[in-house]
């Protein structure tokens, strides 16, 4: 309960704090200041690492989100948390602004023949489209599932379903109760290739 309503809080002044700011988010100068995200999430955004998120064409709201929790040390990694915590509300929405609007890779992922014939089903039955929206793209503080990278697609899915995973309204991680180990490989396997050529 108390987990709950701090996330609530979070949430709350996440939208706050970075919603207003983001109709003045200026991407030239997001592009500048995300010269040290390079070395983790490629150029433009575009991670080459399985581990780390591929942040191009994600919507501005979800990054600007995650920065803040980084800061505010809702979300924890051993990487991403120093490189949040001097950030402030502008700089968050500046690098939003920036990534949202790069153009992404094309996924190097070729997913299974027989993921791509389940997961359009699995993504149904399980109701990654309500959230995530029907090409599961993202929207607003919802990443983008399509072409990520799927090691880490299968990483934070085994968090959520482990419940380890932060969760800003616990949403993701009752849904991902339901979700079978085997499902879970097979929607990650799909979602990573999602737009390969």
């Amino acid at each position: 309960m108390i987990f709950a309503a701090r996330n609530a809080a979070a949430l709350a002044a996440a939208f706050l704090f970075l919603g207003s700011a983001a109709q003045a988010a200026d991407a030239e100068a997001g592009r500048k200041k995300a010269a040290v995200c390079v070395a983790c999430h490629g150029e433009g955004g575009n991670s080459v690492n399985p581990l780390v998120p591929s942040l191009a064409s994600q919507p501005a709201q979800f990054i600007a989100t995650q920065l803040f929790m980084f800061r505010e040390g809702n979300r924890s990694d051993e990487q991403m948390s120093p490189m949040a915590k001097p950030l402030s509300n502008a700089d968050m929405n500046d690098l939003a602004a920036y990534f949202s609007a790069e153009k992404r890779d094309p996924p190097r992922h070729r997913s299974k023949p027989e993921s791509i014939a389940a997961g359009p089903g699995l993504a149904k039955k399980y109701n990654c489209s309500q959230c995530h929206g029907p090409q599961l793209m993202g929207q607003q503080h919802i990443p983008r599932l399509a072409g990520q990278g799927y090691q880490y697609l299968l990483t934070q899915l085994l968090g959520f379903k482990a419940q380890k995973r932060f969760d800003m309204d616990g949403n993701m991680t009752a849904a991902a109760q339901a979700v079978t180990p085997e499902d879970i490989e097979a929607l990650a396997d799909y979602l990573a290739g999602i737009g390969a050529h």
